[in-house]
């Protein structure tokens, strides 16, 4: 889940910078030492909006740089079990597949691919459906159910669990190809409905 937070924090200008202006000079330091960064409680800080605040500078005996007390609006990203995503396979295990969401990659356990048993093709690398012979690779494009939240201070150590085993999830192409089914389905029963409405007519006219 997106979201805009406001924060605050104490920020370093150096004397390189004190000639520019010093809202862009304060948002530019504050984004480099922040963007990117995961922070438990709020999720991956992607970037800086804007400095709605900007408090008196204060200078430390021995450090040349100027500190300044600032309220920032950010744009962070944090994953919600129950949160339903989109994104593309990146890499296809035997125990799984890895998936690419936005700012983030999830692992979809190859008992969450779907109701089939799915089966690891080494040499294709792909994951393969015993019962639908449905393909699973890289490159496909997914919606899945986050499951499962762990997220450290580095993204090599935080874990994404998915699931595409429920309603409305699964590779793009076979919901696709599911609702035309469905449509299909829908427009022959429309037709048998209004064939019979017509024959009930005629028989009353009889």
């Amino acid at each position: 889940m997106y979201k805009i937070l406001t924060v605050e924090d104490m920020v370093r200008i150096p004397p390189r910078r004190f000639d520019e202006d010093l809202k862009e000079a304060i948002v530019s330091e504050f984004e480099n030492t922040v963007a990117g960064r995961i922070d438990k409680n709020l999720g991956i800080i992607l970037t800086v909006i804007d400095v709605d605040k900007i408090g008196e500078g204060k200078i430390i005996m021995g450090d040349g740089a100027i500190y300044y007390n600032a309220t920032f609006d950010i744009l962070v990203y944090q994953p919600v079990i129950n949160e339903v995503v989109e994104g593309t396979v990146i890499e296809i295990t035997e125990f799984g597949a890895f998936v690419n969401f936005g700012p983030m990659d999830g692992l979809i356990h190859i008992s969450q691919v779907t109701e089939d048993f799915m089966s690891y093709d080494q040499k294709n690398s792909m994951l393969v459906g015993k019962e639908t012979k449905k393909i699973l690779k890289q490159g496909d494009k997914v919606r899945a159910r986050i499951v499962t939240v762990s997220l450290k201070s580095k993204f090599s150590d935080s874990k994404i669990g998915l699931t595409m085993r429920q309603p409305y999830l699964g590779k793009l192409e076979w919901l696709e190809e599911k609702r035309r089914k469905e449509k299909g389905k829908g427009e022959k029963i429309e037709k048998e409905v209004k064939k019979e409405k017509r024959h009930k007519k005629e028989r009353k006219k009889k």
